[in-house]
């Protein structure tokens, strides 16, 4: 089933809480009102000419006006895919987790959270999967500044063109 024909049945199931769909080629997508993602999540999984039993990639995205999840979903008894996003606000974004229809969301929606601070509601494990636990901030984030050091540790870092080009200097 082509993406675009999988959207308009989420359309005729959910009604407005398909916010939006955009038929760009060559990934189309579908907006998802946050609130529904786990109900749409579950319908695309369980319904058997759907069959999405795949999260093969699920990530989040810095705007600048707001944060996006986006969740790659593929069947591998169907062949087809679909891609969902949810728009949550900057400040203290949060969406459920997917956890409990993709066992994959544990570990991706910990890198998102590490990384962009997005709070996954519900998660069996949410906590830091790549910074130390005490790191402040979300170094994905497009205000994200860096600390100059970390534990008496510097974080600066010599460019290495600098370093390599005699007439940097």
């Amino acid at each position: 089933m082509e993406a675009l024909a999988i959207y308009q049945r989420l359309a005729e199931q959910f009604g407005d809480r398909i916010l939006e769909t955009v038929s760009k080629k060559p990934d189309p997508f579908c907006v998802v009102d946050p609130a529904a993602i786990v109900e749409v999540a579950q319908y695309l999984h369980d319904d058997p000419e759907l069959a999405m039993d795949c999260l093969s990639n699920q990530s989040g995205v810095d705007y600048k006006d707001r944060i996006e999840v986006v969740y790659h979903l593929f069947s591998y008894s169907h062949r087809h895919g679909a891609v969902l996003k949810v728009k949550l606000p900057r400040e203290n974004p949060a969406v459920r987790t997917v956890e409990s229809v993709w066992k994959s969301a544990n570990w991706m929606e910990r890198e998102i959270f590490d990384l962009l601070g997005v709070t996954f509601d519900g998660h069996s494990d949410l906590r830091r999967i790549l910074l130390p636990e005490d790191w402040v901030g979300y170094p994905l984030r497009k205000d994200f500044v860096e600390p100059l050091e970390y534990h008496g540790i510097s974080t600066v870092r010599e460019s290495p063109i600098l370093r390599l080009d005699p007439k940097a200097k």
